[in-house]
């Protein structure tokens, strides 16, 4: 009975080691933002909540596809993770899980996403999530390995779930679907660049070829970042001239542009590790907003 007990306590705890390798795997935290975004453009897309199943499977596939998308970058940077601190102790390099495991979690996954999304939404969505996931894994993932361009190339990919989130609620990619796939893009530049400032050490030990690593001064990183805040303020502007939002939105979105900028002028006076993780609380923080302010004008 005793022997009983311990092999249960045992299978339960390999259980819970099993879904935390899975949930690394799948990248929760950029899964977590892909949604935000998503969830932001069908939101636009519809002017309110539209269709509760249609806003499952667009949420459900993009979903799947993001996290096998995670989990296939895991399998093509497994080398270069184990020479990193800060990724050192993920499953592959800490040798968790074997890497053709990982490669099937990740097509399997990627896949079944894109096909939901065909079937259950429409095929526009489904090919924006594939483009994604394409762009994502054979151009950005290896592109770090080669030029500093990696996060501007790359920022292409993280801005596409928006305008799946649009395409899943209209079946269209219309002149607002492009403002926020803009709005994403430049985003995604001081989002990246503050991480990239804070691994720098590590992404040098992994002859990852970021700004930050080819010239540590840091002059040209915090040039990117402020050239592309300074960008963000007149396109956030857009939907208000372009007439889908009104004057709600059009404060509340200059406050947390203005906020964002405001918030990398620390790291351009000192450079510091401190400074950069404020930057990097100001984007997380932009998003969901951003989310929560087109809510309250729209009144939904």
């Amino acid at each position: 009975m005793v022997g009983m007990e311990i092999q249960l306590k045992f299978q339960k705890q390999k259980a819970k080691s099993l879904i935390r390798i899975y949930m690394e795997l799948s990248k929760f935290n950029i899964l977590s933002l892909v949604l935000v975004a998503t969830l932001l453009g069908y939101f636009l897309g519809n002017m309110g909540w539209g269709s509760w199943e249609l806003l499952f499977f667009t949420l459900l596939g993009t979903s799947l596809t993001s996290a096998g998308s995670g989990a296939l970058n895991h399998f093509i940077e497994r080398e270069p993770d184990g020479l990193m601190e800060r990724t050192k102790n993920r499953p592959l390099p800490a040798q968790l899980i074997s890497p053709i495991h990982v490669l099937f979690f990740g097509v399997i996954l990627a896949v079944s996403g894109i096909l939901l999304l065909v079937w259950k939404v429409n095929l526009l969505t489904g090919f924006l999530s594939l483009l994604t996931a394409f762009l994502y894994i054979t151009v950005y993932t290896p592109l770090k390995k080669v030029t500093w361009l990696n996060t501007s190339i790359g920022s292409i990919p993280g801005a596409l779930p928006i305008m799946g989130g649009w395409a899943a609620a209209t079946g269209e990619i219309g002149t607002m679907a492009w403002i926020l796939f803009g709005i994403m893009y430049l985003w995604q530049h001081p989002h990246f660049y503050a991480i990239a400032w804070m691994c720098k050490d590590d992404y040098a030990r992994a002859d990852f070829k970021m700004l930050p690593v080819i010239e540590p001064d840091g002059v040209r990183t915090i040039r990117q970042i402020f050239w592309h805040l300074l960008l963000m303020i007149p396109l956030s502007i857009l939907p208000v001239i372009e007439g889908s939002l009104g004057n709600i939105y059009l404060v509340g979105t200059i406050i947390i542009s203005s906020a964002f900028f405001l918030s990398a002028i620390p790291l351009a006076k000192d450079k510091s590790r401190k400074s950069a993780l404020l930057l990097l609380k100001a984007s997380v923080f932009y998003l969901p907003a951003l989310l929560i302010i087109i809510i309250v004008d729209l009144g939904v």
